[in-house]
């Protein structure tokens, strides 16, 4: 078994946009070990998304190899890596995502239902998470009656309700004041620890970069620590 959680192994990737090709991601090679809080910095267009969607298996890459839990996945089918991606891997966006029609409570039960678990076992599950976010009274409520903060909360409960082994957030507090995305990064990283799970986390903020274990710095298309 890998000592690492998720490798990324020589990981390139080009658009093209007509004649032009645009090379994103110039042999990327990076590994994150379970426990391990991973900051990936990098300012607005240099890759950060692509990057976390090639390790969460979002985007299939024709060079280089994706692997999760000592498992390689690029030649995978795509059945194969949606039951990766629900069994082992938990995103958090920038924007959270949240289905409008279902309650909090709803919105972090639905993965583990879709997963073959049972709707009370699954609202268990759910209650427990929100209450560790510290948003159990708002469980009833729909994204539209909760603030920024909660509905990031709300969105790291769901991410982490599969039990998976990595988690990949893409600027998971850019999208709020200062104070708001500190409490909700603290509540992300505790979680986090706690469960000892592997985490990649793009940011452009250094300063919250800084809580994590490691930063690692991506530009032009190459990763590097800092």
């Amino acid at each position: 078994m890998s000592e690492f959680t998720l490798e990324l192994q020589g990981i390139e990737r080009t658009y093209t946009q007509g004649a032009t090709e645009l090379q994103v991601l110039r042999g990327v090679n990076l590994s994150v070990s379970p426990g391990e809080i991973v900051a990936l910095l990098g300012p607005s267009g240099s890759g950060k998304s692509t990057l976390l969607h090639i390790a969460g298996l979002l985007e299939h890459v024709a060079v280089g190899e994706v692997v999760i839990g000592g498992t390689p996945c690029s030649a995978m089918s795509d059945n194969e890596r949606t039951l990766v991606r629900r069994s082992k891997v938990g995103f958090v966006y920038q924007f959270h995502h949240l289905l409008p029609e279902f309650s909090a409570l709803e919105n972090v039960a639905v993965p583990q239902m879709v997963a073959g678990q049972s709707r009370k076992l699954a609202h268990a599950r759910a209650m427990d998470l929100l209450g560790e976010l510290r948003i159990a009274d708002r469980a009833t409520h729909r994204p539209a009656r909760l603030s920024g903060g909660e509905q990031q909360r709300v969105a790291i409960a769901r991410a982490m309700a599969n039990r998976p082994a990595l988690l990949l957030a893409d600027e998971p507090t850019g999208n709020l004041d200062q104070e708001t995305a500190a409490r909700v990064l603290d509540a992300l990283l505790k979680l986090v620890r706690e469960r000892g799970l592997a985490a990649l986390i793009a940011t452009h903020n250094e300063e919250l970069a800084a809580t994590m274990d490691r930063q690692l710095h991506l530009d032009n298309g190459i990763v590097v620590a800092m």
